[in-house]
Formats: structure tokens, C-alpha cells, sequence
């Protein structure tokens, strides 16, 4: 498994949201800018992440995107899933029947168990955590002389 270009801005979008807060608007471009996210491409993103009800798209001239969940309640398995799908580290997990072996074969559960594993590691990550230090911020947020980008 790896990890998609659309997965990685995706996670960007929600840390940088999650920093600045619940409920606040952020527009586009400041996203863009501190997160490195190319516009056209966080246009895409968060008409994912609206989907699902992870943030709100507000149109027009004061418009820009906002988080609509708490980030101690969005885990980084959701938003990697909701960006590339249920995670699986082999095409057998997810589908048994695309492998004639699976049902006798020896590392076929390997891959369930791993699988389930980093489900459960990624699932117990929420965004609350990631910002809760501003120090460990990811580098891709720049810090302004407020300590508030």
C-alpha cells in the first residue's frame, strides 16, 4: 500500500484546518500556500472531505472552507480511507476471491493481520493529537510571530 498524492493533501488540509480550529473559515488560498497544496487539486480534496461531513465549502467572495468536526473526533484512517479507500495491504484481503490460494494459503493472513493493524494504529490517531504541540507541527504550516498562522 501507499500512500496517494490526493491521501497525503488530503491530511495536510484537515492539519492545517485542525490547527486553526473547529468552526473557523479559512479561504482556499491560504490552504494552498501554507499546506503546499496545489489549488486546483485542494479544490478536488475537499469536495471528498465534504462529502464526508469532515468540513463545510462556503462559496462565493468570503468564501473558503471550514471544519466541521472536532479533530479529537476525526481519526487519520478516515481521512486516508476516505481519500483511497479501505486500507489493505494485499488485493486478497479485500476481495478472497481475486486469489485462488486464499483459502489455503499460508501468508494470506499475514496480510489480513497487518492489515488490521495498521487500520487500528491509524484509526487511534486523531487531528487533535497531531496539533495538540505546536513544536511537531508538520513543517508545511508556517508559524507566524503569533504562533498562529
Amino acid at each position: 500500500m501507499r500512500l496517494t498524492r490526493a491521501a497525503e493533501y488530503a491530511i495536510r488540509c484537515v492539519v492545517y484546518l485542525a490547527h486553526r480550529g473547529r468552526g473557523v473559515l479559512v479561504v482556499k488560498q491560504e490552504i494552498a500556500d501554507q499546506a503546499g497544496i496545489p489549488g486546483p487539486f485542494l479544490a478536488k480534496i475537499v469536495q471528498d472531505l465534504a462529502r464526508a461531513n469532515f468540513i463545510e465549502i462556503r462559496q462565493g467572495p468570503k468564501g473558503g472552507y471550514v471544519l466541521i468536526r472536532d479533530p479529537d473526533r476525526i481519526t487519520l484512517l478516515e481521512v486516508v480511507e476516505v481519500m483511497i479507500g479501505k486500507i489493505q495491504l494485499n488485493d486478497c484481503v479485500g476481495r478472497p476471491t481475486a486469489c485462488s490460494a486464499s483459502p489455503c494459503c499460508r501468508v494470506h493472513r499475514v496480510w489480513e493481520d497487518a492489515s488490521a493493524q495498521l487500520r487500528g494504529y491509524l484509526g487511534g490517531i486523531t487531528f487533535a493529537e497531531l496539533c495538540a504541540d505546536e513544536s511537531s507541527l508538520p513543517v508545511f504550516i508556517v508559524q507566524s510571530t503569533s504562533g498562529k498562522t
